[in-house]
């Protein structure tokens, strides 16, 4: 390798390194039960339980990691009709900024092989300010959540921008 190109790339690793924080060890997830895959910042936990989609029961698994007291977030659960699916992507936009006694500051289309929607929401959890930033999806009849929860000046940007563009919903 000559010697301009060697320097040029041991400084782009520099570069990558720096903007590395030793607090997120991104590691991929291929989740085969969910049907989704992600880049999570810490080593996730799984469970799955019941819940209501305004009207809509059903088991939803969440697989969520924390850092620093921000939660990474995916749910998902399966729906037993197509019919179900707006109605559960709605009620599940709702539940999130509701769980924070949250206001929406901004909605937006994300365009791609899935497309979702995004939400950001401000509010407070545990009597703290936090913002809330989720993305909204469905592949078939599977629905999807992937959240991330935290206080807005302790999470970076980057951090959220690389779980929700890392976010693979069926995996």
């Amino acid at each position: 390798m000559p010697k301009i190109n060697r320097l040029g790339a041991h400084l782009l690793l520099l570069a990558a390194l720096a903007g590395c924080s030793p607090d997120y060890n991104w590691r991929q997830v291929d989740n085969a039960d969910a049907a989704f895959a992600a880049l999570f910042p810490a080593k996730p936990s799984s469970h799955a339980r019941e819940i209501n989609l305004d009207g809509i029961r059903t088991n939803m698994s969440m697989t969520a990691a924390e850092v620093h007291g921000a939660l990474f977030a995916v749910g998902s659960t399966q729906l037993s009709s197509p019919a179900l699916v707006q109605p559960a992507l709605e009620a599940m936009k709702t539940a999130m900024v509701r769980n924070i006694g949250g206001t929406i500051a901004s909605q937006r289309n994300v365009p791609g092989p899935v497309p979702s929607s995004e939400v950001v929401a401000n509010g407070t959890r545990n009597g703290r300010p936090v913002q809330l930033t989720a993305r909204f999806a469905a592949r078939n009849q599977r629905v999807y959540q992937a959240v991330v929860i935290g206080a807005p000046q302790e999470v970076p940007a980057e951090a959220i921008d690389t779980f929700l563009s890392s976010f693979r919903p069926g995996g």
